[in-house]
């Protein structure tokens, strides 16, 4: 990488980072190309020779939320976990996160996508996510006869949906009332798709 190609980097990197930093502490209707190139510390004028639009500067923080909500996922399951037990961890992690970010939660999940450019792949690359956080323990459940192939894609969408529905229920509706009693049902849920509770009587 040459300099002038570090220096593309190192400008995007700025505009981007402002772009998270909005998005966290306010939500995505706090984001403006004059708003975000304020905090970067430069005229909005200069943001546009990195960026296409806002729609594509936003698009690039939903991809960078993601790495950093998988580096969230990580380093928050314990160690031992494997298989079931840790997909379910994995899952209830990946729910902190948003918990903690309402912001990036409204990004991904309430925003259409239509309004933010690449709709295409910003959808594919969110609905993607929780398997590909996975995809380790799904293999891993396989090889060991945990779960047999022909119901390990039932057994990913049924994961899916019901983090997200039960994510954008609390996250929106605050329903279930209390983030101990939204845990609660997660996990509940998940041991009965992971079916947890059965593998637990057999051992």
């Amino acid at each position: 990488m040459d300099k002038k190609e570090i220096q593309e980097q190192r400008m995007k990197e700025y505009f981007v980072q402002a772009t998270k930093d909005i998005l966290k502490a306010e939500g995505i209707h706090a984001v403006s190309v004059r708003n975000v190139a304020d905090r970067a510390g430069y005229s909005f004028a200069t943001m546009y020779n990195y960026f296409k639009d806002i729609k594509e500067l936003i698009f690039y923080c939903v991809s960078d939320f993601l790495d950093e909500c998988e580096e969230y996922v990580q380093t928050s399951i314990k160690k031992g976990k494997v298989g079931p037990k840790k997909i379910k961890a994995m899952m209830v992690a990946y729910t902190e996160y948003f918990v903690q970010y309402p912001g990036v939660f409204d990004l991904l999940y309430i925003e259409k996508p239509a309004a933010l450019g690449n709709s295409n792949g910003y959808s594919q690359l969110i609905t993607d996510f929780p398997e590909k956080l996975c995809a380790e323990e799904w293999n891993y459940c396989l090889s060991e006869g945990i779960y047999h192939e022909d119901e390990l894609s039932m057994l990913k969408s049924d994961v899916l949906y019901t983090v997200t529905g039960l994510l954008v229920l609390y996250m929106n509706r605050q329903y279930p009332q209390t983030h101990k009693e939204f845990v609660r049902e997660l996990k509940r849920h998940l041991d009965r798709i992971l079916k947890l509770k059965q593998q637990n009587e057999e051992q």
